[in-house]
């Protein structure tokens, strides 16, 4: 059985030549992440580029997510070969954007002295180095306020800061929302693109997708919830029905909480979002020590196998593609891992549990019906011994509910529509195919048959479940409907739900 779980690798300086990327895709990146918070928009279209014509090189399906950069708060630049600060050392925090050393931090936040307060924790980066705030000397329009107003901290876990890292600032103070108009003055771009997937940072509630979503005009590209604030986790419910996809983002999730809530946190947002039919990838430093080492840590290892025994539809990896010693080694490790690990996942459980459930997150009436059929599959599939799972989808509703119960046979997306099957690049277990549009049910269930066939899913003499809907109906369900989960399926949905499963024998 081929791997199921999705790999998403970050594209940086380290990936993005043409032979290196088609090396990626070959070793099995099934979505390429563009981490718009680093280079200009310009690179990032130019990469958009690349990965389509990297993808039709390799033969495979692959899906872009753009990364919008969110509200996050750098400090200024320290310099070449960073600045090393000492646990005990004092430092000043000082608003503006200037250089750094290793006694004083600027900060790209104008009213961080009226923000943080003696006794708050300030961190830079992912949580490396942490400063206990001490005093505030003046603040900005106080009777005393002058050039030399600042925050003292002491410096409580030290270490070399690089580059501009993030500067993590109490959330329940934070003045910055998401989306930030510089998100939104990229989101233009991307979209005229065709990037698969939009990943909102720092989104607290349903109402901060809404604004990106408004903004885009339309279900197409998908929205990505990033989840990083303690309120999204209170709220991800809602979430579920407001995102197309989500993601745990460990590492301000890790400074946002208490580090220790993390690893049950995660289990719990990826078991909401399965409920749900939702896709889910967990990121942040699963393969981090292999930006330098040709082999990751045992910790590590044991990370991303038990992120696939959670039930995540996708891993993914950041720093370690996009500026690592050797990406490709990277994600054939990851690749290999998640296969193994997919070897003890008790996925069977797994589609009883959710047959079992009555929904967390309330559908509409057409994807209840929609998930009813996907439920009848499942076990039909099952007491027939089929090879395989045939989903007739024209915008990946159909596969979304199917791979819900994570069925043991093959789960195969087939659609007329090239946009639905890059979507389904993200979805656990899928494997998208682009056919032709049909003209009847019997010729759809045919045509899906064919297809499975032709790629190597189904031989002679297998059984296969075939779930589709009425070609006829413009929008809904298997032949149309909502996009994902979320409110872009809504917005797109309407019309008839799957209402055709077949138990197929291939001639």
């Amino acid at each position: 059985m081929a791997r199921r779980t999705k790999l998403v690798a970050t594209l940086g300086p380290a990936s993005e030549a043409p032979d290196v990327l088609d090396a990626l895709l070959a070793a099995g990146v099934d979505v390429v992440r563009l981490n718009l918070s680093h280079s200009t928009i310009d690179a990032h279209l130019q990469r958009v580029r690349d990965v389509r014509a990297a993808a039709a090189r390799v033969g495979r399906t692959v899906a872009v997510l753009a990364d919008l950069p969110g509200p996050k708060v750098r400090s200024g630049v320290f310099p070449d070969g960073g600045a090393f600060l000492v646990e005990g050392a004092t430092v000043a925090l000082v608003p503006g954007d200037g250089p750094c050393d290793a006694t004083t931090i600027t900060v790209d936040y104008p009213t961080l002295l009226d923000d943080v307060r003696p006794g708050d924790t300030v961190i830079l980066g992912d949580g490396a180095i942490t400063l206990a705030v001490e005093a505030v000397t003046a603040t900005p329009g106080s009777a005393d306020a002058g050039p030399g107003g600042a925050a003292r901290a002491r410096v409580v876990t030290g270490g070399r800061a690089q580059g501009r890292p993030g500067v993590h600032i109490p959330a329940e103070r934070l003045r910055l929302t998401s989306p930030t108009a510089d998100d939104l003055a990229l989101l233009g771009p991307m979209v005229a693109a065709g990037v698969d997937f939009v990943a909102v940072s720092f989104v607290r509630a349903a109402a901060d997708l809404e604004v990106v979503r408004a903004a885009i005009g339309g279900p197409v590209p998908r929205l990505v919830a990033k989840i990083e604030t303690a309120p999204a986790v209170a709220d991800i419910e809602a979430l579920c029905r407001a995102a197309d996809a989500v993601m745990v983002a460990r590492g301000d999730l890790g400074i946002e909480c208490p580090i220790e809530d993390v690893p049950h946190l995660q289990k719990r947002i990826i078991r909401t979002c399965v409920e749900a039919g939702v896709p889910v990838i967990t990121a942040t430093q699963m393969l981090e020590s292999m930006i330098h080492s040709p082999s990751p840590t045992r910790a590590e290892v044991s990370d991303v196998a038990n992120a696939v025994l959670d039930g995540t539809d996708a891993v993914m990896l950041s720093a370690e593609t996009a500026i690592g010693s050797d990406p490709v080694n990277v994600v054939e490790t990851m690749a290999r891992v998640c296969e193994r690990a997919e070897a003890d996942a008790a996925y069977r459980r797994w589609g009883e549990r959710i047959g079992r459930l009555r929904p967390p997150v309330a559908p509409d009436a057409e994807t209840r019906i929609t998930w009813a059929m996907g439920h009848a599959a499942w076990e039909a599939a099952a007491d027939a011994g089929a090879r395989a799972v045939i989903c007739c989808t024209r915008t990946g509703r159909t596969a979304l509910a199917m791979a819900r119960f994570r069925p043991t046979p093959e789960l195969i997306a087939v659609s007329p529509d090239p946009v639905t099957a890059r979507s389904l690049a993200l979805t656990w277990g899928a494997r998208p195919i682009v056919v032709g549009t049909y003209a009847s049910t019997d010729e759809m269930v045919w045509c899906a048959v064919e297809a499975a066939v032709r790629e190597g899913w189904a031989a002679a003499g297998d059984v296969v479940a075939v779930l589709a809907g009425a070609p006829e109906a413009a929008a809904g369900g298997a032949a149309g409907g909502a996009a994902g989960g979320g409110a872009a399926g809504a917005a797109a949905g309407g019309g008839a739900a799957t209402d055709v499963l077949r138990l197929v024998r291939v001639r």
